[in-house]
């Protein structure tokens, strides 16, 4: 098995929508195609990444460093033992050659997005939907049959308020969504009461509404949320502080009753550990949101897992960050708590298969071998343009 060629763009993703620390009106992402020898179903195999909204293209990176290195490698060097197929473990080693320790913040998004892909091409060639391939190497066997998604959105605009929140929230209960998440800490703390009691009005369950901070509060204003917050009952109240300030973390365990959720910008198994040893993380209520592939993809979160379980964690209290079909897979496979899930945002890297909706707030895996990214065709046009 040889991998032929190698493909990578830079796609826009831009959009007038804001968190409580950044706009997205510069975002993009970078795209890859690995190309291989390997012939299934009369078509050459072909393996698709991209990185999660959030973090930016890695063209550099990607071009530069980590693209070359795979180019170069021999094929003993990425291959299994079959010689029939790609190993992407031994990938990952090749990607992380003369790379130092640390330094996870955009190297881990760089090499995540080629293990992406290469997660692709070995569910492929083994003629396997990703999901029933990773139960079978690293689960138990089976997979979930459905998944259950909430829809990430509540952002700021700027021409829109409670009304356009409210419509908002509505139109994901249409879509067959059951849960929500909105942003927070965007406005002043009686404004963000105010719009997320509005969306607990639509949603119709405050257990059933996350709220997300996305790292912006400090030791103080964490504490004037959480108190304002606990007693509306909500699902989670997410990333209240910096990811890296786990005194923060470890405060709003001691401090605020209900689940709290963290881990979307945490990069590596040793920032996991750090996790564990010294934010106060609760394994009978709280989230790890780790998204495979901004931490050098899921030969990692391997890892990641392994870490959670030493600490008495389970994978059910997994629910990744990204809201794409690759995390998607990966939750199926690896029994996780559920996926998240971008309906209106990030067209049209959010969001599922074509041929799998959303019902009652959880969705089917697709039948095709891979990661299913053929069952989505508005994806597939932007790859194939700007892959060719």
């Amino acid at each position: 098995m040889k991998i032929t060629d190698i493909r990578e763009a830079r796609v826009s993703i831009a959009s007038e929508i804001a968190n409580a620390y950044i706009d997205f009106s510069k975002m993009d992402v970078s795209v890859v195609a690995i190309h291989t020898d390997v012939v299934r179903h009369g078509q050459p195999v072909v393996g698709y990444g991209f990185n999660s909204n959030g973090r930016y293209a890695q063209s550099g990176l990607l071009r530069e460093r980590f693209i070359p290195r795979l180019r170069e490698a021999p094929a003993s060097a990425i291959v299994d033992a079959s010689g029939e197929n790609l190993d992407p473990f031994r990938i990952w080693n090749v990607l992380m050659t003369n790379e130092k320790p640390g330094g996870h913040g955009e190297r881990s998004v760089a090499v995540g997005v080629l293990d992406m892909a290469v997660w692709d091409i070995v569910a492929k060639v083994a003629d396997l939907p990703l999901a029933s391939l990773l139960a079978e190497r690293f689960g138990d066997g089976s997979t979930d049959a459905q998944v259950s998604v909430y829809a990430a959105g509540g952002y700021y605009y700027p021409e829109s308020g409670i009304a356009g929140l409210r419509a908002e929230m509505q139109d994901y209960l249409a879509l067959g969504y059951t849960a929500t998440k909105m942003k927070i800490g965007g406005a002043p703390l009686a404004q963000d009461i105010e719009r997320i009691e509005a969306a607990i009005e639509v949603v119709g369950d405050p257990a059933c509404v996350a709220v997300d901070a996305n790292g912006r509060f400090n030791s103080a204003q964490t504490t004037a949320y959480a108190q304002a917050l606990a007693p509306l009952g909500l699902r989670w109240f997410e990333e209240a502080g910096d990811p890296l300030d786990y005194a923060i973390q470890n405060q709003l365990a001691q401090t605020y009753p209900g689940p709290t959720a963290t881990g979307e910008n945490l990069f590596s198994h040793q920032d996991v550990r750090n996790l564990m040893r010294y934010a106060g993380m609760r394994a009978d209520r709280d989230i790890l949101q780790m998204d495979p592939v901004l931490s050098y993809g899921l030969v990692e979160y391997l890892r990641m897992l392994d870490v959670l379980r030493e600490h008495g964690f389970s994978a059910r209290n997994c629910i990744p960050h990204g809201g794409h079909q690759f995390a998607l897979q990966i939750a199926a496979g690896l029994k996780l708590g559920g996926n998240e899930s971008y309906p209106r945002v990030f067209a049209p890297f959010g969001g599922f298969a074509d041929s799998t909706p959303i019902t009652q707030g959880h969705v089917r895996l697709p039948e095709q071998p891979g990661i299913g990214f053929e069952d989505k065709a508005a994806l597939m046009d932007v790859l194939r343009a700007r892959l060719t």
